[in-house]
């Protein structure tokens, strides 16, 4: 069974141009900064996760339970609620099994906290077109 690695993310080649950069342009700095081998990882685990339950579903179940499980996966993320309303994502997390695991978002990001209050009319307008 081959291994997953975290292949390191530093440039060949610096791109630099003469004009001023902004903050989220990536300058010579942020090209060369060191990155740590475990924040990509982190910033990966999940993906490498799902490929990794993946391969062994592949390799214990055939081609098709991935598939299956690849198209459910793909339906249950693309019903939402509407625009003004955050989605639990619920029916992705009972497929992947995260539904009975309590993590630092579930009490700390719920959005009843959340500072950004939308009002409702005005986000379905603009998601219709209407404005």
């Amino acid at each position: 069974m081959q291994s997953i690695k975290v292949a390191p993310s530093q440039p060949s080649v610096l791109k630099a141009s003469p004009s001023v950069a902004g903050p989220s342009d990536a300058n010579c700095l942020m090209q060369i900064a060191h990155i740590h081998k475990l924040k990509d990882s982190e910033l990966n685990y999940d993906k490498h996760r799902l490929d990794l339950s993946m391969q062994m579903l592949r390799n214990r179940e055939g081609l098709n339970a991935p598939l299956k499980l690849g198209m459910e996966l793909h339906a249950a993320r693309q019903i939402g609620r509407l625009p003004f309303l955050q989605s639990s994502h619920l029916m992705e997390d009972v497929l992947l099994g995260r539904d009975e695991l309590i993590e630092f978002g579930d009490f700390l990001g719920v959005p009843e906290n959340s500072e950004v209050m939308r009002q409702p009319h005005a986000v379905v307008e603009k998601a219709m077109g209407i404005l």
